[in-house]
């Protein structure tokens, strides 16, 4: 027996975003910029900086975000 998909309601915010837009978010007290690499349901795909990457202890410069945890930075 096979179950039928059912489809997710995806919020206002959530449907707004866009691959390369600049975000904000706080990790390990750190304020990180970082630009959107992929949009999944509940988060983000972030590109940042090897600096930022190694300041907030990340493996790579590639982090993911939750939807609820990131800002929009306005240009």
């Amino acid at each position: 027996m096979a179950f039928q998909p059912h489809e997710k309601e995806v919020s206002e915010f959530v449907a707004a975003r866009r691959i390369g837009e600049w975000i904000s978010f706080t990790r390990n007290g750190v304020e990180v910029n970082g630009t959107i690499f992929k949009i999944m349901d509940n988060s983000v795909i972030v590109e940042i900086s090897p600096e930022d990457a190694k300041e907030i202890g990340a493996a790579s410069n590639m982090t993911v975000i939750s939807h609820k945890k990131y800002k929009i930075v306005e240009a």
